[in-house]
């Protein structure tokens, strides 16, 4: 469970609240320079398509990046002659400071991007943006080299493409599978406090801000997409490339290092699931094993060839003394966050203290068993050393847990609380939970805004050979089926026999 108390600048991942009517929902970015050409089709066929199938308000911005050609006066026609398409003008060239610029200036709560040759199946488009609409996740990509993606390419982009996100797992270890695909989205609230940190303002700025967003703890849902290859694309490989690899080193050493304020993305407490105390839930005993016995036996390897390396130099309990506080210290970190669950800095120091408490006792262990040894051998094997320390650890080992779990990181949610209740929030409507004054809530709710109501749709006309049909359009709150059921935000659904129908249906 996590225990730091810095909220960070994000707010809790709710669905997104409904806007004015006026106010699109979704902001596609089409970033071009010099696309005279191939402008006009691709915003007249995405047009097209966001229209007959996007549920919500939407917008289409052009991003001319400082073009040469008639790019600027393709744009300017389409604006005037369609109302959900906008056109900005940038006199600087590069991809990632045309998304940074309009992004940044966009009121739409989702935020996308594509590029101009459509190379993308637009039917990916919702599966996209749904996820962010609904607050199940923070980022959305296109990925072209999952399973069921279809794609048409040529074997020299393959691997360029293949070889990169290699590169990528193996020195920032990131695992989206797809950094490359101009097919991405992020949630505004989001995009307002991640483009801050992104430096590259060309074709590395997207990969940046996958690995920082992925960095933080941030969700990013990857879609399978059709993807068909541009033979006209103007992408220069080896210059994009080369910068790409460039950008991989400066945000590898900047991680390394520490330099990046990456705390500023954390959702507040509470957020994560991971976060809540939930009753009647078993206590992992298993899984905490496992991660145990994991880090429990890389720091025993980490140890012994600690102990060889101190043995060249010095004697025996001063080299077991050297490598045991070495490994003590990164054996309490790794079970501190990879065991036990607990994340962020709060009580670090005093987890390393306990942990150093723990150390001394596996010292007297090992110190003990390395002093009979001695005496009853006076010159004792290096190998018949390593056996009797080996012997001591996994003793000590057994003792660590037991230690680790009921006194360094114990479960404390069957403890009493001290402080006074906090009140229960049923739904989000205010004075919801008088309704329900007993309903249990282990932990405080955040307060949220005062309703949802649905996402801004565009008016649809009825169909001539379907009379239109009047319903119930009351207003839905969120929280109406907590307040119905167990307290909870889950919604109790129920079973349908065969034989139910809807009154309404003459059939």
């Amino acid at each position: 469970m996590r225990t730091d108390s810095s909220p960070g600048d994000l707010p809790a991942r709710e669905h997104l609240p409904a806007t004015d009517a006026g106010t699109p929902v979704l902001d596609v970015v089409i970033p071009v320079y010099n696309e005279e050409k191939d402008l006009q089709p691709c915003v007249l066929r995405l047009h097209e398509h966001l229209k007959r199938t996007f549920p919500y308000a939407f917008r289409i911005t052009v991003a001319d990046n400082a073009s040469t050609d008639t790019t600027p006066r393709v744009a300017a026609r389409l604006a005037a002659r369609l109302p959900e398409v906008v056109s900005r003008r940038l006199e600087q060239k590069g991809r990632g400071r045309a998304l940074r610029t309009v992004w940044s200036a966009s009121d739409a709560p989702v935020l996308a991007y594509m590029d101009v040759d459509l190379s993308t199946d637009l039917n990916a488009l919702l599966p996209l943006v749904a996820p962010l609409i609904s607050g199940h996740s923070d980022l959305a990509i296109g990925s072209r080299l999952a399973r069921s993606s279809r794609v048409v390419r040529g074997a020299k982009r393959e691997f360029i493409s293949r070889s990169y996100n290699l590169i990528l797992r193996g020195s920032l270890q990131a695992r989206f599978s797809d950094a490359q695909c101009g097919f991405k989205a992020i949630r505004r609230d989001v995009a307002q406090v991640l483009l801050p940190l992104v430096e590259d303002s060309g074709w590395f700025f997207d990969t940046e801000m996958l690995v920082l967003a992925e960095r933080a703890g941030l969700r990013i849902h990857e879609v399978p997409v059709d993807w068909v290859d541009d033979p006209d694309s103007t992408v220069h490989i080896v210059r994009t490339a080369t910068e790409d690899l460039k950008g991989v080193w400066r945000v590898g050493r900047a991680l390394a290092g520490g330099s990046l304020s990456l705390d500023r993305l954390a959702r507040p407490f509470g957020d994560d699931p991971r976060d809540r105390e939930l009753t009647d839930v078993p206590r992992g005993l298993a899984r905490q094993l496992v991660g145990f016995c994991v880090v429990g036996g890389l720091s025993t390897l980490f140890y012994l060839l600690l102990y060889s390396g101190f043995r060249s130099f010095s004697g025996s309990q001063v080299a077991n003394a050297l490598a045991l506080l070495v490994s003590a210290v990164a054996n309490t970190a790794a079970n501190r966050r990879l065991t036990f669950g607990v994340r962020g800095r709060g009580g670090a120091v005093r987890h390393q203290a306990q942990g150093l408490v723990v150390f001394g006792i596996g010292l007297v262990l090992t110190s003990g068993s390395l002093a009979a040894l001695n005496a009853a051998t006076n010159d004792p094997a290096h190998s018949t050393e390593l056996a009797v320390l080996i012997a001591a650890n996994l003793a000590a080992t057994v003792l660590r847990f037991l230690l680790f779990r009921a006194w360094v990181f114990p479960d404390r949610r069957d403890e009493p609380s001290t402080s006074a209740p906090s009140p229960v929030v049923a739904s989000h409507r205010p004075g919801a939970h008088a309704a329900h004054p007993a309903a249990p809530h282990p932990m405080p709710v955040r307060p949220g805004p005062p309703e949802y109501r649905p996402l801004p749709q565009r008016p649809t006309a009825p169909s001539p050979t379907q009379p239109a049909t009047s319903y119930d359009t009351a207003p839905f709150h969120a929280g109406d089926a907590a307040d119905r059921g167990r307290g909870d935000s889950t919604m109790q659904m129920q079973a349908v026999r065969p034989h139910d129908h809807d009154p309404r249906n003459a059939r």
